[in-house]
């Protein structure tokens, strides 16, 4: 761990203590390629921001060039895959504390081998107080940003890129945090800033926003009053001394005055008649505690009844709250929220930002940056590089655990493409992918965290086996375990710490953490080994469906959709049984599948339905390579397409576990389409189309879809989809509301949740759904 040197200046109270070491290179990660910066100084805590180009391998495909040969060798794999370097863009956000600013300006200059960057651009009170030590230390001209416009920019930006960033807090239930899904939308709402003072910004466009109200008592206020009051100097311990406090001892309430409530004014025994109201004519004297808690209520209702009243005269019925006021602190989340919800009876929703504190620094950020134009793309948090809310990160900075908040970062990875809503959502408004909140389901929570630890041993191996070329792959495959057991603890212990906890979001934390110590595709191997069984299979499946009765045909076909996605790597029941039996193929899954009447079976329902008219074009998502995609999905693509349906078959952009790939996809139908004419002429004549999704998870999130497989499905006109994986159609989507008609399908390959369902394992979901006119 390398030592961060330099002591700060000023007064004793403010340097940085020698002794403390920190992880620089863990904090303020690919310095060497950072291109720009933007920095954020408030009263105590500084946020950095930073963009920097990330070099990583990746796992290509592509076709042998055949042309010197006669004949393809039977024993020959389907394809080549090579590794390459590629380079994406990434954002760091960084937060500390003021008193480690020197510091931290050393390191960074001693590690800024780039001179492309000239300019860095801040924001905040401190810029102005910090500017020239930021020129000296960095040898950059400090560019200085309007505050509010950075922290508007800013929270447009976490709004439109991570999902689950806005939560509710309700001290006491369970769970006290309860994220919102992302609102196709976010425009209008109200952003109240509380700062020194509170600023009231009505916000209506990417770039169009008013301020419309404020109030000189705000975060300063309580500072000031509370330190007067306490002799307590320090924000942070004020807040503490709060949580401890009893107001009541101070404050003067209804019952105080009346004897109980006021029944004539609906006003409970227990409102608040007057702040500090006791203090006149009480001999006795009054904790710290006490008195800081009945400050806290004072100044928190008063912002709370300003904003609603604001809320309430633009017609607005969402409000975030922001400012170091805040901080993530319960005790403010929880005095804010019940002011907003007593003076507008429930109307009115109070909401906090998971990144809350970054927003001036991105703001300040995307000022500097709008040549790039970084709104064009999408961008989504990067789990393996990011703290979680109120979370001390054990796994970043040890011997500051005690001190929690010292450090905290947020990094963000840059898309290939925009995300859009699938144009067939019901209400993308109340779309929630996630079929479990673990969050909310402690059972559910504890099962699926011990599973996903269990696993670790498991991807650990398959990850080092996927790099036998490789030397060092053992030791990165440590570090990578090391990681996402660290993950694992945190969110056993902060399960809101990156939103609401879903078997999703474990997987895709897993795969950002494989990512991270390069092991981009563990499976790729595996992928390539059961694509080429699969395609020798291929002709000798259809044959054996064309010789059946249309009826008899449909039941076939169906069934082999089911018995491929048997062939799941990330589902332990299947590995240890592919991994033990090698000759386990398509008809052993066929015989392992339950028999009818299935789990969830709409199958009667889905075969009258196939004897109406043809689907006019049918969205299909992908789920794993080899026998699912080529034996089970193909000859089902197929039939649709005999049938006059056009096909969309959309794959993951990128790997994770076994499932097929947009780029191994092509190869996979250009080698069917050789063997088959109905598939080739369907190809060539753009009846069959292959699409990617735009995401690398497991799982499918039809709110972040590429946005080339949207404008497609809408030309198009799709009038089915088709959702097949237990990631895809059981974990996610099986809630799903569409305006069109749907199938989705998926084998139970977990004995646990198979119980949960009322099943056993290998149980089959057949789900066919029309919506209601």
């Amino acid at each position: 761990m390398a030592e961060c040197g330099a002591s700060g200046s000023g007064s004793s109270g403010d340097s940085l203590d020698k002794s403390i070491t920190l992880p620089p290179d863990e904090i303020f990660r690919n310095l060497e390629n950072a291109k720009r910066f933007a920095i954020d100084i408030g009263g105590s805590l500084t946020k950095l921001a930073y963009y920097s180009t990330v070099q990583h391998k990746v796992a290509r495909v592509r076709s042998f060039d055949h042309s010197d040969k006669d004949t393809e060798q039977d024993h020959e794999p389907p394809y080549e895959i090579s590794v390459q370097e590629e380079v994406t863009a990434r954002l760091h956000f960084v937060k500390f504390e003021n008193t480690y600013i020197e510091a931290c300006l050393d390191f960074i200059k001693d590690h800024l081998v780039n001179t492309e960057t000239k300019v860095i651009q801040a924001t905040g009170g401190g810029a102005y107080k910090f500017k020239d030590l930021i020129e000296e230390k960095l040898q950059l001209k400090v560019d200085k940003e309007d505050v509010m416009t950075c922290l508007i920019k800013g929270c447009n930006f976490v709004l439109k890129n991570i999902p689950h960033e806005a939560f509710v807090y309700q001290k006491g239930s369970n769970p006290e945090f309860r994220f919102q899904t992302n609102h196709p939308s976010v425009f209008p709402y109200l952003l109240v800033s509380i700062g020194s003072g509170v600023s009231i910004v009505k916000v209506e466009t990417e770039d169009r926003f008013e301020w419309i109200g404020g109030s000189s008592i705000g975060g300063g206020t309580f500072w000031g009053l509370g330190a007067l009051l306490t002799k307590t100097k320090k924000f942070d311990e004020l807040l503490h001394l709060a949580s401890r406090g009893q107001h009541t001892n101070v404050d003067m309430l209804v019952q105080d005055i009346y004897g109980g409530a006021h029944q004539t004014l609906g006003l409970s025994g227990n409102l608040i008649a007057s702040s500090f109201g006791k203090s006149a004519t009480a001999d006795t004297e009054f904790s710290k505690e006490d008195m800081a808690k009945s400050l806290l209520h004072m100044i928190s209702n008063d912002i709370g009844q300003l904003a609603c009243l604001y809320a309430r005269l633009h017609c607005l019925d969402r409000v975030y709250f922001g400012g170091f006021f805040i901080r993530g602190h319960p005790v403010a989340m929880r005095t804010i929220t019940h002011s907003i919800d007593f003076f507008s009876k429930g109307e009115v929703q109070a909401l906090f930002l998971r990144h809350e504190g970054y927003l001036g620094a991105i703001g300040a950020f995307l000022k500097g940056a709008e040549q790039d134009n970084p709104n064009q793309y999408s961008w989504e948090e990067n789990y393996a590089g990011s703290s979680g809310l109120m979370s001390s990160s054990p796994e970043l900075c040890p011997t500051q655990r005690p001190r929690s908040g010292t450090f905290d970062l947020l990094e963000m990875d840059r898309l290939e493409r925009p995300l859009v809503n699938l144009p067939l959502l019901l209400d993308p408004s109340s779309y929630v992918p996630d079929t479990v909140d673990l969050t909310d389901d402690a059972l559910a929570r504890k099962y699926w965290l011990t599973c996903f630890e269990e696993a670790l041993d498991g991807v650990v191996k398959r990850a080092v086996a996927s790099q036998p070329g490789s030397v060092d792959a053992a030791e990165r495959a440590e570090k990578f375990r090391q990681k996402y057991w660290n993950k694992l603890q945190t969110l056993r212990h902060q399960p809101f710490a990156y939103g609401t906890l879903t078997v999703r979001s474990l997987l895709d934390t897993r795969e950002h953490c494989l990512n991270e110590f390069n092991f981009p595709d563990p499976y790729s191997k595996v992928k390539q080994k059961d694509n080429g069984v699969a395609l020798k299979c291929f002709q000798r499946v259809i044959r054996a469906l064309d010789a059946l009765g249309w009826e008899e045909r449909q039941l076939a076909l169906v069934k082999g959709l089911l018995a491929g996605n048997v062939f799941d790597w990330g589902a332990k029941a299947v590995s240890d049984v592919l991994e033990s039996d090698p000759q386990f193929g398509f008809e052993e899954a066929k015989r392992q599948l339950q028999e009818r009447p299935w789990l969830v079976d709409s199958y009667s329902k889905w075969l009258q339905r196939l004897k109406g008219p043809p689907h006019k074009c049918a969205l299909i998502f992908a789920d794993n390579s080899g026998v699912d995609v080529i034996l089970g999905v193909f000859p089902f693509v197929r039939e649709l397409l005999s049938r006059g349906t056009e096909v969309i078959l959309a794959c993951n952009s990128g790997p994770a576990l076994n499932d097929v790939t947009y780029s191994e996809s092509l190869i996979v139908a250009e080698r069917i389409a050789a063997m088959d004419p109905v598939v080739r002429s369907a190809l060539r004549e753009g009846r069959l189309l292959l699409m990617q999704t735009g995401s690398s998870s497991p799982c499918l999130d039809l709110s972040r879809l590429d946005k080339g497989l949207a404008v497609l499905v809408r030309e198009r006109g799709a009038d089915l989809v088709v959702i097949e994986g237990m990631g895809r159609a059981v974990h996610t989507n099986y809630h799903a509301a569409l305006r069109c008609e749907s199938l989705k399908l998926a084998v139970i390959k977990n004995s646990w949740l198979a119980e949960r369902l009322g099943g056993r394992l290998f149980s089959v979901i057949f789900k066919y759904e029309v919506p209601a006119e």
